[in-house]
């Protein structure tokens, strides 16, 4: 996670407020559903989406994350699981939908191997987003004119690449941030490396659904 500066900044670039009704797909350890859960209240509700593609990835993600939903103050947050296209189907209209350091796994065989692709996630997306709905995108970045290709070897993706799948699917890029980026990040070792690892180059995107 980040330091609470950064973490405040990027909540408020989302625009996660009180009330808000907000997807977190993906949600890992439950650190960004904790916070959307604290920030929007009992008014706001916050999906925490597990894909079915990637569930088995680290143990029962799914039971730790309706364990989450059980803590005290949590009443606003409901874990859901699904096939990432049928994700639609899983939640309600949103507000917010976050992607932390997911988008490039969109072009990773994982994710293929039971059909899903980036056009139809990004559908999808649109699909849930209420009209003016946020879509925050935060990835590690790709060399220049690298697209999609480093996304199963490195787990980088180009921002521009990122931009031009999104936008196809009927979004428009409302504001970028380089409050993440790191311009010492060579761009051609892979996220996980001791080197870099934590301190990746990061874009941050937020599309808005017109």
């Amino acid at each position: 996670m980040y330091d609470q500066s950064k973490l405040s900044e990027l909540i408020r670039f989302a625009r996660v407020d009180a009330g808000s009704i907000v997807i977190d797909v993906y949600p890992g350890d439950g650190d960004w559903t904790r916070l959307f859960s604290d920030v929007v209240g009992p008014e706001g509700r916050v999906f925490s989406f597990v894909p079915t593609e990637i569930a088995d990835l680290k143990n029962d993600q799914v039971g730790r994350m309706r364990t989450l939903a059980k803590e005290p103050g949590r009443e606003n947050v409901e874990a859901v699981s699904a096939d990432l296209v049928a994700m639609p189907e899983a939640t309600k209209s949103s507000d917010v939908l976050w992607l932390h350091l997911f988008y490039h796994d969109l072009h990773t065989a994982l994710i293929r191997a039971r059909g899903a692709t980036a056009a139809q996630f990004n559908r999808a997306v649109y699909e849930r987003l209420k009209r003016g709905g946020s879509y925050v995108i935060v990835d590690h970045a790709a060399a220049v004119g690298a697209g999609t290709s480093d996304a199963q070897s490195l787990h980088r993706i180009e921002p521009a690449s990122v931009r031009e799948e999104v936008e196809a699917a009927g979004f428009v890029l409302d504001a970028e941030s380089s409050m993440l980026a790191n311009k010492d990040d060579p761009h051609s070792i892979k996220v996980f490396d001791p080197s870099i690892k934590g301190e990746t180059d990061r874009f941050v995107y937020r599309f808005v659904k017109p």
